[in-house]
């Protein structure tokens, strides 16, 4: 009996360690389980974490100095508005002239060359003519009658003071007189017009001279030319005083007005000096290519600058005082313009955490533009010089990843 009695009390032991093996090995499994889990959690977080700052870097003090970073803040600038235009260099109306031979003839001689200076007064050529001739015979032969017309008109006053004479015998003679004054008149005009001498000794060449002085921007004449008074022979140009002649498109004159400002560069100028001029003119007539000329004043002359000259314009359409960065502070990255702001501290010895944020980037001028920030970062410290290096840092550290 006591045999049996321990043969069962043994089973019972055996059966009790093998629940608690098993109860035992229950809470290890599921704790194997969640830390699993848990894992697999953590390694979700870090992934997401990654993709998250890959807009954020680092830089040491070091690498800030290689990179030649320099931090500033958004202040407000008075920026314009701009419209981007060409031209060129013309001179207005009263500064050009085109000059004919008013008769006409062969060309006897010339010497002058394109681009050469003249003086008002001054020779350009020599025109010879059969009818000049005939001119200066007409002249000499109505000035002998009005001398004969003058002695009848004296001596028939002097008869009809008298009574000797009748009065409409005075009348007469004066009446002639005076005709012969005027026809004499005109045809003295006709040879000072022609260039021809008045009286005197009979010739056959007429000079054409210069009406102001300038510049000859075009010659037309050469030796044995047959030419008309039609036909342009010279354009002389005064650079004395140039305007700005700016192509403005159809769709974009709406925004031109009288006094703007108009900042050009000319295309010669290889320093690409700027200049200023104001607009006050704008056409009102559109070209068959759908654009409007506008005329400007220089704001300073210069006689060394030519007619004809290309320019590259900037047409200041309004002012306003605007929120603005240098333009080496924006990136651009994805069609997108994009500013490093500096987080936590930016000692001199110590490292400073950067994050790319977007910005809206509006007009240009002189360096700046105007950007509207995130809500939140308008005062915080943006990077204004070496963006691009933190973009390259950026980007090259998200690719080894």
């Amino acid at each position: 009996m006591t045999k049996y009695a321990l043969l069962a009390l043994l089973g019972l032991t055996l059966a009790g360690c093998g629940q608690e093996k098993t109860d035992t090995a229950a809470p290890e499994a599921a704790g194997a389980t969640t830390e699993t889990a848990a894992g697999g959690a953590k390694a979700a977080g870090n992934e997401a974490a990654a993709e998250e700052n890959a807009t954020e870097t680092t830089l040491s003090a070091a690498e800030q100095r290689a990179a030649g970073i320099r931090l500033g803040r958004v202040e407000d600038r008075v920026l314009s508005g701009t419209l981007k235009v060409n031209g060129t260099l013309d001179a207005p109306p009263e500064n050009a002239v085109a000059v004919s031979a008013l008769l006409g003839g062969i060309v006897e001689r010339t010497t002058l060359l394109q681009g050469s200076r003249v003086q008002a007064g001054q020779v350009l050529a020599t025109v010879r003519n059969p009818e000049f001739v005939q001119l200066q015979q007409d002249y000499l032969e109505t000035s002998s009658q009005l001398e004969f017309a003058r002695a009848e008109y004296e001596r028939q006053q002097e008869l009809y003071r008298q009574e000797v004479a009748p009065q409409k015998n005075f009348q007469r003679a004066r009446a002639e007189y005076r005709a012969m004054q005027t026809q004499v008149a005109a045809q003295a005009a006709r040879l000072r017009l022609a260039g021809l001498p008045v009286g005197g000794k009979i010739t056959t060449t007429a000079p054409v001279r210069a009406p102001r002085g300038g510049f000859l921007k075009t010659v037309n004449a050469s030796a044995g030319q047959s030419v008309t008074s039609t036909d342009v022979l010279f354009e002389i140009v005064d650079p004395a005083h140039l305007d700005v002649v700016l192509t403005v498109f159809e769709k974009d004159v709406p925004q031109v007005r009288v006094g703007q400002t108009v900042r050009y560069t000319l295309a010669n100028d290889s320093a690409g000096a700027e200049h200023r001029a104001k607009v006050y003119v704008i056409g009102r007539a559109v070209s068959e290519d759908r654009t409007v000329r506008v005329y400007a004043h220089l704001s300073r002359e210069d006689a060394s600058r030519l007619p004809g000259t290309y320019v590259r314009a900037t047409i200041e359409t309004n002012s306003a005082t605007l929120p603005s960065l240098p333009d080496k502070a924006l990136v651009q990255f994805g069609g997108k313009s994009y500013v490093f702001v500096a987080e936590g501290p930016a000692g001199k010895n110590q490292e400073t955490h950067y994050r790319m944020v977007p910005v809206t980037a509006g007009v240009s001028e002189n360096g700046y533009t105007e950007v509207r920030l995130p809500q939140g970062t308008a005062a915080a410290q943006v990077v204004v010089e070496g963006a691009y290096s933190l973009l390259a840092k950026l980007k090259n550290a998200e690719e080894e990843e």
